[in-house]
């Protein structure tokens, strides 16, 4: 498939998605979901009903920040397991949601205060922490290097990776973001994020 082209272009196909409405994932117990996604990670849960395919089971609907929903199944004799997920064709690797770069070190206190285990990396064009959720589900919290209209993200990033194919490069890095930004004139500030590894493995 390395000869399907990358680009920010609508593909010819019968329709095409319009933005995501809700992931839904299998919870364990309401109490749990809500310390972690509500009281942790700052998600407003705005509905619980019961799952209307299971009713002895709660649906838990959370509002990630802009108006996109992630769900749960919850139910209280199920407890929670931080054991960590076991990873198969069609399981979920993990989670990531978008977090305010002014306010990435605020976060990190926050996810130490809780005791949690993370990790911290400049993935070239985009910075990210890595953590678990109550279930063991791996949680990114991701920010953004420069200040990218939204309406332009996937413009950015496809430029980024054709400036990337013509250097060679294994993988998008600062450079070709930067470049790429200038490509599409877009003054874009760059935001003053902590150093940290690139947690890249085998790749230059």
């Amino acid at each position: 498939m390395s000869d399907v082209p990358v680009t920010a272009d609508r593909p010819d196909s019968p329709f095409h998605t319009t933005g995501t409405d809700h992931m839904t994932i299998w919870g364990s117990n309401e109490a749990d979901t809500v310390a972690f996604y509500r009281d942790l990670l700052g998600m407003p849960l705005v509905l619980r009903q019961p799952n209307l395919d299971d009713p002895s089971q709660t649906h838990l609907f959370f509002d990630t920040g802009d108006g996109r929903i992630l769900t749960f199944f919850v139910s209280d004799d199920r407890p929670s397991n931080r054991h960590g997920q076991r990873g198969q064709v069609g399981s979920v690797h993990h989670l990531c949601f978008s977090v305010d770069p002014e306010r990435f070190e605020e976060m990190v206190e926050a996810i130490e205060d809780d005791g949690r285990g993370y990790n911290i990396f400049d993935r070239g064009i985009f910075f990210s922490l890595y953590t678990k959720d109550n279930n063991g589900l791996v949680v990114e919290l991701s920010t953004d290097k420069y200040d990218i209209p939204d309406e332009r993200r996937g413009e950015v990033l496809a430029k980024t990776q054709e400036i990337r194919e013509e250097a060679g490069a294994d993988y998008a890095g600062d450079e070709h973001m930067k470049a790429a930004l200038e490509e599409l004139g877009l003054d874009s500030t760059a935001y003053d994020l902590p150093e940290a590894a690139s947690g890249v493995g085998g790749l230059k």
